[in-house]
């Protein structure tokens, strides 16, 4: 007998708990759960034909019985736990990679998915719900693993998600807009993602970017902080030097400095790498240059394509802050011109459209706005709200992502790059509400 809150999920025998959700109400999926098995049915009001449990919050009851049922299972595995808008995805999986490569077993769970040792599903959500975790949780506790690297996102904290877990470190990247849709202030985003590190265990360390202009929000004095960074701090970049393959840095602590080489190319990579290192030093790991020197970024991450003595770089890069840091970190080392093929998500954070218009026009030599997940809206018109108030004229709208990509890959010449931004890993388009698989690195290779 096994616990589900999905009705789709629901096995013979199972226990069905119905979850009010922002969007969906598991009540209403009861009779679903019913017709698929369910011997009991936990919920706030109704009569089932079923023995039914009525409680007054469900997701209270949930939270309960996990914690009295399950959380001793998975105490003992050592979660790191990881927040921000930008860079969650690399710094995970770079500790994710290297702990492994360590012999230590290390989970990942978040953007790209869920990993042990390989892929074993993709996920809905970065951090998924709180039943689906604990489940995640158990399968990494019985195949072994140590460590789970974790993505903790702001939608996750303000909706409950991470509820009775508690963290061995928790990690701050950095926070710029995005999600403003959702949480309608800066303020109220950075309150979010400080719900992390109020969930520390007694001995937990809080792991912070302190170059980041919100990192006050972050360091809580109850807890045991650790900054890092190119400004004064704990551990502290004291030199760098970044080519178009890969990244060369000094890492100072306790007066004593390392010299790191990384694949992973752009200063926002150094920020993503210093903090894996971090946590491993932290957990007594010494002699850490071959590991970071070998380890890849994870998929549609900063993916280079070389292609007639140009550069095409896919990456996930879908906000201000991260459209604006790759185009400058590319300006920094490149040749030739910068082409960038970026759009806009539907149904999101419109704030966000002029600013990325902005920034994509005026870092780069020529931009191509196209869709990039319209969802229910008219992707026109997302390149309209793009577009409207830009002065200059670099730019084009192609709505057909494909033929933008195309279009992108014919504007080459020599030592140029082209930067297709916002969908990295994504197999998918998302349009008119129906989901249909699309790989910007497949249709880039078959052109080619």
């Amino acid at each position: 007998m096994k616990i589900k809150i999905d009705s789709r999920k629901v096995e013979p025998g199972d226990i069905f708990i119905a979850l009010k959700g922002i969007e969906k109400d598991g009540h209403a999926y009861i009779e679903d759960a019913i017709e698929k098995g369910a011997s009991l049915v936990v919920a706030e009001y109704g009569n089932y034909s079923v023995p039914t449990k009525i409680v007054s919050n469900t997701r209270e009851y949930l939270l309960q019985y996990l914690k009295e049922n399950i959380y001793k299972d998975i105490q003992n595995l050592t979660l790191i736990g990881i927040t921000g808008t930008n860079g969650k995805t690399t710094t995970c999986y770079l500790l994710y990679e290297m702990l492994n490569l360590l012999d230590e077993k290390c989970g990942y769970i978040g953007t790209i998915g869920f990993y042990i040792q390989n892929k074993i599903s993709d996920l809905n959500n970065t951090t998924p719900d709180i039943l689906d975790l604990y489940d995640m949780l158990l399968q990494c506790k019985e195949n072994g693993c140590k460590y789970v690297a974790m993505e903790v996102s702001s939608h996750a904290l303000a909706l409950g998600r991470l509820d009775t877990l508690t963290f061995d470190y928790a990690i701050f990247t950095n926070l710029t807009q995005d999600h403003l849709d959702f949480h309608e202030t800066m303020e109220k985003y950075a309150l979010s993602k400080q719900k992390l590190f109020q969930k520390l265990k007694p001995l937990g360390k809080a792991i912070v970017n302190i170059d980041d202009p919100y990192s006050s929000y972050f360091l809580l004095e109850s807890n045991q902080n650790i900054t890092y960074g190119f400004s004064k701090s704990d551990y502290e970049i004291s030199d760098y030097k970044m080519t178009d393959v890969e990244n060369i840095f000094t890492l100072s602590h306790k007066e004593k400095g390392q010299h790191f080489t990384s694949k992973l190319i752009g200063k926002y990579n150094i920020y993503n790498m210093l903090a894996a290192i971090i946590v491993l030093k932290e957990e007594g790991f010494k002699e850490l240059q071959e590991y970071v020197k070998n380890v890849e970024a994870p998929a549609g991450r900063m993916d280079k394509i070389e292609y007639n003595e140009n550069t095409i770089i896919i990456d996930y890069a879908h906000t201000p802050d991260a459209v604006e840091k790759v185009i400058r970190n590319m300006k920094e080392i490149t040749k030739g011109r910068i082409y960038t093929i970026v759009g806009c998500g539907g149904n999101r954070d419109k704030t966000k459209r002029p600013i990325m218009g902005k920034i994509a026009t005026e870092l780069s030599d020529y931009v191509i706005f196209t869709s990039d997940n319209p969802r229910w809206e008219d992707p026109s018109t997302i390149l309209e709200d793009i577009t409207e108030s830009l002065t200059c004229e670099n730019y084009t709208c192609i709505v057909n992502r494909k033929e933008a990509i195309k279009k992108g890959v014919q504007l080459l010449s020599k030592n140029d790059i082209l930067l297709l931004l916002g969908k990295g890993h994504e197999n998918y388009q998302i349009i008119n509400g129906k989901k249909s698989y699309f790989d910007d690195k497949q249709i880039v290779l078959e052109y080619m």
